[in-house]
């Protein structure tokens, strides 16, 4: 196992300045005609700036991450991703108002700036978080993205990631988890649809990278996994395939194909996003004791 860096690299704040300056200067998070030939739609930025947490590599949280009904033996804990890994920088980045604005208007059909956000906003993502590992580099640390990762694996359905028991027709995951990796940097907690519910509310997209440089974790300023969600019940009535139940949570069996489908009517795109937005935790914590916290 590699030593962990304590003395060499960026500092916290550092970190964050430099992260937001990559964010500001790179191409990719405004709509234009090549994405859309609507006139009203170019121009229309994606993400608003990220919200930045960090973790130690070292939180138990990490091994917990790996039981059976967390997520499972196949995730890997950041040293397996990067020998020697300090910190965990986890960034949630919100859609745009605009984006989230359009997606309300309909109880089934995606917008179109949802589904941009969704395909062309991923890709803006990653060259985000490369351009981000790129930055770390340069000041010194060792930096490694396992969503870019030639190892990262998905499992949809059971299938994507072999060699373990457990897995079967109804698992659904990765062995990396942005939003676990957000919840342990302290952004937010899980909703009933099992986004994540950040201060900045669940509509938006995650990423993170691992460095060896050893930073100040943030303070998790919640206990449970579901201490930002009020369970309303409203990302259940909004979810189009009725995937969503108060008792049960977000049912990916049923989740996922009706994102294939979407796929097959909007290609080469896909999306939804009705259980993240017109709903009480779109933009917000809907907790009050959480939110005044904060």
């Amino acid at each position: 196992m590699g030593e962990i860096n304590r003395t060499n690299g960026p500092d916290k704040e550092k970190i964050i300045s430099e992260v937001l300056e990559v964010f500001r200067s790179l191409d990719g998070n405004t709509v234009t005609e090549k994405m859309s030939d609507k006139a009203d739609l170019i121009g229309t930025h994606l993400f608003d700036e990220p919200l930045i947490g960090f973790a130690s590599a070292q939180d138990p949280l990490f091994d917990e991450y790996k039981r059976y009904g967390v997520i499972g033996p196949w995730f890997m804990k950041p040293e397996e991703w990067l020998p020697g890994a300090g910190t965990v920088m986890s960034m949630f980045l919100p859609f745009s108002d605009e984006v989230k604005k359009s997606n309300r208007e309909s109880d089934t059909v995606p917008s179109d700036l949802w589904l941009i956000g969704r395909v062309e906003g991923q890709a803006f993502i990653q060259s985000f978080i490369t351009a981000v590992r790129d930055r770390l580099q340069q000041d010194g640390a060792s930096a490694l993205v396992p969503l870019v990762d030639e190892r990262f694996r998905a499992v949809k359905g059971g299938k994507g990631i072999t060699g373990y028991d457990g897995i079967d027709e109804k698992t659904y995951g990765s062995n990396w988890s942005e939003r676990h990796a957000a919840y342990a940097a302290g952004l937010g907690t899980f909703g009933l649809s099992k986004g994540l519910i950040t201060r900045r509310g669940v509509a938006g997209r995650y990423c993170s990278v691992i460095f060896d440089t050893e930073v100040e974790p943030d303070e998790r300023p919640y206990e449970g996994i579901y201490d930002y969600c009020s369970m309303c019940g409203a990302c259940a009535r909004r979810c189009p395939a009725d995937a969503i139940t108060l008792e049960h949570g977000k049912d990916h069996t049923i989740c996922a194909p009706w994102l294939t489908h979407s796929g097959e009517l909007y290609a080469p795109r896909f999306g939804c996003g009705k259980c993240q937005t017109k709903v009480p935790c779109e933009s917000q914590i809907p907790v009050k004791k959480f939110r005044d916290m904060l």
